[in-house]
């Protein structure tokens, strides 16, 4: 269903109960912005991502991506691809497999579509990795593999769910490059949950903070700084007091 709610993620009175906990989001994620999603462990952070991807269905409210309504929609049915902390790939299959699963999970792959995987993973330096097993690599090069199968999906939205969490500081700047680099080659909307601070101020343009199932800050990044920044003086001196 089409609505004139114009461009971005746009979440409308979204809300779920999940056990003993409740959610409660409304916002406005802006496309083609890098959008970090950060909070309180168990604040809601993941939960909200999976409302964006369709992996939970709100009680009530309206998820749009670009001004679709996204009711109904099965996850593979959205404009979304989804890169994990655990990089989802198929022990069992090689890395071409892996990141043709992205084009079709038929693996039924025209000679386009194989150059196609072969470009995304020497676009991510993995050339010549194709017939290489994921228990194989190193932590960093199945997580570029992850990345080929997000760029071989070609889809206007991709949700990270703390994709750089296990990885050492070196390999943690790397992939953050490498992230803004396709970022800048595709303007895709991509929205990004960290706890990492540094990581945020070096990524992001725009941020969330998420704190007990409710956002609780949405602001472009200067802004949502002097925000936090603001809050945490108020609640040491609230602690001193």
């Amino acid at each position: 269903m089409l609505t004139k709610d114009g461009d971005g993620i746009v979440m409308k009175d979204v809300r779920l109960r999940l056990g003993s906990k409740d959610f409660d989001f409304h916002c406005t994620l802006p496309k083609a912005a890098i959008t970090a999603v950060a909070g309180p462990s168990g604040s809601g952070k993941s939960t909200l991502l999976n409302l964006i991807a369709g992996f939970e269905t709100p009680d009530s409210g309206t998820v749009l991506i670009d001004g679709v309504d996204m009711a109904g929609l099965h996850p593979s049915e959205r404009p979304i691809s989804l890169i994990f902390q655990d990089n989802n790939l198929f022990a069992h299959l090689d890395i071409f497999t892996n990141v043709g699963l992205g084009i079709s999970p038929s693996l039924k792959l025209s000679q386009t579509d194989r150059q196609r995987v072969c470009t995304a993973l020497q676009r991510v330096g993995l050339g010549g990795f194709e017939k290489r097993m994921p228990g194989t690599l190193s932590g960093g090069e199945r997580q570029r593999a992850a990345f080929a199968r997000a760029l071989v999906r070609q889809r206007p939205v991709l949700l990270l769910d703390e994709p750089f969490a296990a990885l050492d500081p070196d390999l943690r700047a790397s992939m953050a490059d490498l992230l803004l680099e396709l970022h800048r080659e595709s303007g895709n909307t991509i929205v990004m949950v960290t706890h990492d601070a540094d990581e945020l101020r070096r990524l992001a343009n725009h941020a969330v903070y998420v704190d007990q199932g409710r956002i609780a800050i949405a602001a472009p990044l200067n802004e949502f700084i002097r925000v936090r920044e603001l809050a945490d003086v108020d609640g040491k001196c609230s602690r001193q007091d």
